[in-house]
């Protein structure tokens, strides 16, 4: 067997020479899975609290606690807006879930949701210079059914020990009543990373492909699978950005969304949903392959794959087809297939495929702008200013097919996007702190510069130690196994 490296670039290469593509894409994805189960034992988790305050002598502790602390207490009492500078509620973000769909496993219970929350706190950190907590709660109510008035009652309680708030994994139509009451009655942004974070850095990928096709987001047709909180929010973002509704399909479970589609109009929680439904589709096409016929964009966020799209369908598209198949853990077509079948460009939510149009590029950047104006709210207006930073800032390092977003680890990405945002938020009049652009980007870009340099020191002292080659290579050996 093959031996892998500890920084995972030849993950590719690792497989026997005989695995099919089909069998590698299968492989990856389960030793992804073992490493990760493994690593996280080895670790006890990926996030820990640290101090970012001195300790220079036993009197130190009378002045980060009592007495000294009381000072701090009663300037907050008179003033709240102080707690944004005298405690770290001004870099700080609640990630909030009741892990009723977390990925592409469902309801995994509140702790369940443990892994991907605390994820989000680690991308935070090493990537927008942002902390973060994880916080999974039960939002069960006495007949076991999920009640969003729950999670809003939570996040209303506890918002005023966090300068912004991620929703995560929220199954709808909860997360919508969750979503739209928060972001009114809450003094501070409400996101919901799956929602406004997939639709900003899908409408990214977007606006760049868009450019190697020679086309224009006003003319061309989109299919749309699925319409959950992430597709259905893709779909407003990008009507927002200049897409015609009227060229856009929408396929969910029970078949394309149109105006007869009155299950949508009767519950008010779906009512984004429902203003689809009016919007797009007015020839109310209800075949999946009659929308996909001569069709220049797909955009997929539903059941994961890889045969939830069949090559048959991509060949129906139209000139140099754009292929967005962003299901979790897996795509609903993989991007070979989908090249294969005639895709000229494909995009996925996995960094081990060519153009990962993933939320990690978007709510870093995004949040650490919000806070460093201390935004009420992330205004849609925003989200769009953060795609388009995130296009720009591609198509000045170059683009091309198999490279139409930044990746992760672009590091000038994050404090660029930070900066964009912010502007953004002060152009919407939704800031209270006014600063220029170059000052958010050099404090975005000082915070960030920071979090990855005390991450490497951790590593290099010793504090934070290598896993034993043995889990990489168990992990490998075990999915080779399972594959073959």
């Amino acid at each position: 067997m093959k031996a892998i490296n500890l920084d995972l670039k030849n993950l590719n290469e690792v497989f026997p020479d005989d695995f099919t593509q089909e069998q590698i894409a299968k492989a990856k994805t389960l030793f992804l899975k073992k490493l990760a189960e493994d690593s996280h034992r080895f670790y006890g988790g990926k996030i820990q609290t640290a101090p970012k305050a001195g300790v220079f002598g036993f009197n130190w502790f009378n002045v980060w606690y009592t007495p000294g602390v009381s000072k701090i207490s009663t300037t907050i009492r008179d003033n709240n807006d102080m707690s944004f500078e005298l405690s770290n509620r001004g870099n700080l973000v609640g990630v909030v879930s009741d892990s009723t769909r977390v990925l592409g496993d469902g309801n995994v219970t509140p702790p369940g949701g443990l892994g991907v929350m605390e994820g989000k706190a680690f991308l935070m950190k090493y990537l927008g210079g942002v902390d973060a907590v994880a916080l999974c709660v039960d939002s069960k109510d006495e007949n076991g059914k999920n009640d969003p008035q729950k999670i809003i009652d939570f996040v209303k309680m506890c918002q005023h020990s966090f300068g912004a708030i991620n929703l995560e994994d929220i199954s709808q139509p909860n997360c919508y009543k969750v979503l739209d009451t928060l972001r009114e009655e809450c003094d501070i942004p409400v996101w919901h990373d799956d929602a406004q974070g997939t639709a900003c850095v899908t409408l990214a990928g977007l606006i760049n492909a868009l450019k190697l096709v020679n086309k224009k987001i006003e003319n061309v047709r989109i299919v749309m699978l699925g319409a959950g909180a992430a597709n259905t929010s893709v779909a407003r973002i990008s009507i927002a950005a200049g897409a015609d509704p009227a060229n856009i399909v929408m396929f969910d479970v029970h078949g394309a969304l149109d105006r007869d589609r009155r299950d949508f109009q009767q519950d008010p929680m779906y009512h984004r949903t429902w203003k689809l439904c009016e919007t797009t589709n007015p020839k109310k096409i209800q075949d999946f392959d009659t929308a996909m016929k001569g069709a220049d964009i797909l955009i997929a966020l539903s059941k994961p794959g890889p045969d939830t799209v069949k090559p048959a369908s991509i060949k129906l598209m139209g000139t140099k087809p754009i292929v967005f198949t962003c299901a979790n853990p897996v795509p609903e077509i993989y991007p070979y297939a989908a090249k294969e079948a005639g895709a000229y460009i494909t995009a996925t939510g996995r960094g081990d495929f060519p153009n990962q149009v993933n939320n990690s590029l978007g709510f870093p950047g995004i949040l650490k702008g919000a806070l460093m104006v201390r935004a009420r709210k992330v205004t849609d207006e925003m989200a769009i200013a953060a795609a388009k930073s995130l296009a720009d800032y591609a198509e000045a390092r170059g683009i091309d097919p198999n490279n139409i977003v930044p990746t992760m680890d672009e590091a000038a990405v994050f404090p660029t996007e930070s900066a964009d945002v912010a502007m953004q938020a002060i152009k919407d009049g939704v800031a209270r702190n006014i600063i220029t652009r170059d000052e958010a980007f050099e404090w975005a870009k000082k915070d960030i510069e920071y979090s990855r340099s005390m991450a490497k020191t951790l590593v290099d002292e010793g504090y934070i130690n290598e896993p034993p080659n043995a889990i990489l290579q168990d992990a490998l050996k075990w999915a080779i196994d399972q594959v073959s």
